[in-house]
């Protein structure tokens, strides 16, 4: 139970590298707090000096102690105004640094870990997280420090206004402090549990949302309702506990500080009668009192900010604290200059979630520099992990990668990248223009060659009918747009790269008949003079490839060109005879006829 707290605690470490650039503020802020400390305590002998000099003086003597007490105000204020001020100003700017550093980190990230993580969860990390750190910066910890010295401050003259008193607080004090240690530590578990519930229900409303389609489609909106409300009634139950336990705390402290309170201002009471103390000093008594009390009750609530962000704080070092599974080397190897020759060396790939199941087994396979290849064969085969491991998303589990003669592990990850161009079967739109959208390939191309490589990508015709035209803003994930127009955007980003080696993982498949012939002309000159590995199933792309990788169980089980293996037979045979007799596999049977017809001419 003692090491929980402290390893909590912690974890608010995390901000001190954050910090550190803004120690001119940082020691401002400070000055600040400590001089507005003192100046609350200031107030007290002001009192004193106002009733028992100012009532007993004369109207003299009561303007000079009025004059006085108005000058600690007004110093009060001023240094109050500036310590908000600051502590505000951090909190905002060390906010934005730690979500900054978190976004890099998470974006660094290999895809084997968003395998797992869920996206809302992550996003709840990012926003709620950072939420309470920030709070706990711009406004807790400098409350709370000036609270505690503030506490601190009174108790002291408390003391020297009348030890009596203040040793009958002094007994009924460690009282107060252990409901406030029992309690603190159950408050950052219950705030741990309900931070977690709310990352929960982010990732389920993230992933509710981004299928709205296929729910709507399948009528399940009522379902989805009810599993939010269950996942929302969760996250309240979770929340309440946390409220419940800090609730009991600041009632533990309410009672039992101000009933001491109470007790010495009657016994205080009995020694103004008597003629042991005056009523100043009884007065300034008070004022110590209720500002040790009322300090005591401000920590205690601010105890539970501390112990919900020192929660946070741990679920954003669980993230931080994971290392990138794919980093460039220490001291990476400079590209040779760009051929385009690949070669993958005995290669066997495992993914982390799948170790039992090698995507890849034993894979070799030579691409000189300007060759087309198309890989081929059924779903699971291991075809678009050959591109994976290419681009470097995962490192081989054995065996080797080579790009122009240099292992690509020995590669910085974003210069190995530089060099390839991808078109996924899937392509990623941004919520930007579509002039921006195909920047992506090449941030610094100007207009004119956007718009020249959404020309040869066949997509400037549907760009140019939008209201906007290249300017046009697409929805989330490009829902304005149909598949394939999305497949085009993907298709001119990879020509505006213009890269040594272009990946095309079923490049042309969301495309309909006139546009697939279009966008093949394209990417026929696009692969001229450059190496091309094709994930196909479209027979369009299979035709014009130099050599065909038939490929099964993560194994490459034959290779050859198109005619050679419709001759050869087994696998590639069967799977276009499939493909010819019901449309099945990996192409469409008209386009089969059309070039086996081709093919028989040609031969």
């Amino acid at each position: 139970m003692t090491t929980a707290p402290r390893a909590s605690l912690a974890a608010l470490g995390l901000l001190l590298p954050l910090l550190k650039p803004y120690w001119p503020r940082v020691i401002a802020a400070i000055a600040a707090l400590l001089l507005a400390a003192g100046l609350t305590l200031a107030l007290g002998q002001g009192l004193k000096h106002l009733i028992d000099d100012g009532f007993a003086g004369g109207p003299g003597a009561l303007d000079r102690a009025a004059l006085v007490m108005g000058a600690l105000v007004s110093a009060l204020a001023i240094t109050t105004t500036t310590r908000f001020y600051l502590v505000s100003w951090l909190g905002e700017r060390v906010a934005a640094d730690l979500r900054q550093r978190f976004f890099d980190h998470v974006t660094g990230l290999s895809p084997s870990y968003f395998e797992t993580a869920r996206i809302g969860d992550v996003m709840s990390r990012l926003t709620a997280d950072v939420g309470l750190l920030q709070s706990l910066i711009g406004s807790a910890i400098s409350m709370g420090v000036r609270q505690a010295i503030t506490g601190i401050g009174a108790f002291v003259m408390l003391v020297l206004t009348s030890p009596k008193l203040a040793a009958l607080i002094a007994l009924i004090l460690p009282v107060v402090v252990l409901p406030l240690i029992f309690f603190g530590r159950r408050e950052r578990r219950l705030s741990k549990a309900a931070q977690e519930r709310i990352g929960d229900l982010a990732a389920q409303a993230e992933e509710t949302l981004g299928g709205i389609r296929a729910i709507q489609a399948f009528t399940q909106e009522d379902r989805a309702r009810a599993r939010f409300a269950a996942g929302s009634e969760a996250a309240v139950r979770a929340a309440l506990r946390r409220v419940f336990s800090r609730s009991l705390l600041i009632l533990a402290v309410i009672l039992l500080g101000f009933g001491a309170i109470t007790f010495s201002l009657w016994v205080g009471g009995r020694d103004v009668i008597e003629g042991r103390i005056s009523g100043g000093e009884l007065t300034a008594f008070v004022f110590y009192a209720v500002l040790m009390a009322s300090s005591g009750a401000t920590v205690s609530e601010l105890w539970g900010e501390i112990q919900r962000a020192a929660a946070a704080a741990d679920r954003l070092g669980e993230v931080l604290a994971i290392p990138p599974a794919i980093a460039a080397p220490a001291k990476p190897l400079p590209l040779p200059p760009a051929q385009g020759r690949v070669v993958f060396e005995a290669v066997t790939l495992r993914y982390p979630t799948r170790p039992d199941s090698p995507a890849l087994m034993d894979f070799s396979l030579a691409v000189e520099p300007g060759e087309a290849i198309a890989l081929v064969g059924p779903s699971g085969a291991g075809k678009t992990s050959v591109l994976s491991l290419l681009l470097r998303f995962y490192d081989p589990s054995a065996g080797r990668i080579l790009l122009d003669g240099v292992e690509i592990t020995r590669l910085d990850p974003r210069a190995l990248r530089s060099r390839l161009g991808l078109v996924p079967q899937e392509p990623v739109i941004f919520s930007a223009s579509i002039a921006e959208n195909i920047r992506l390939g090449r941030p610094d191309a100007t207009d004119a060659e956007v718009a020249a490589a959404a020309e040869a990508a066949a997509a400037a015709e549907f760009i140019a009918a939008l209201p906007q035209g290249y300017a046009t803003e697409l929805g989330t994930r490009g829902v304005t747009l149909s598949g394939g127009q999305r497949q085009r955007i993907a298709i001119a980003r990879a020509i505006l790269r213009d890269p040594a080696v272009l990946l095309l993982d079923e490049a042309t498949s969301a495309l309909d008949a006139e546009s697939e012939f279009a966008v093949q002309q394209a990417l026929a000159r696009l692969c001229e003079g450059r190496t091309s590995i094709t994930v196909a199933h479209r027979l369009a792309t299979v035709r014009r490839a130099d050599r065909i990788v038939v490929m099964d169980q993560g194994r490459i089980v034959a290779t050859g060109t198109h005619e050679a293996l419709l001759a050869e037979g087994g696998l590639y045979a069967r799977l276009a005879a499939l493909q010819f007799t019901d449309g099945e596999g990996w192409g469409s049977a008209p386009v089969l006829s059309f070039l086996t017809q081709g093919a028989r001419h040609d031969n």
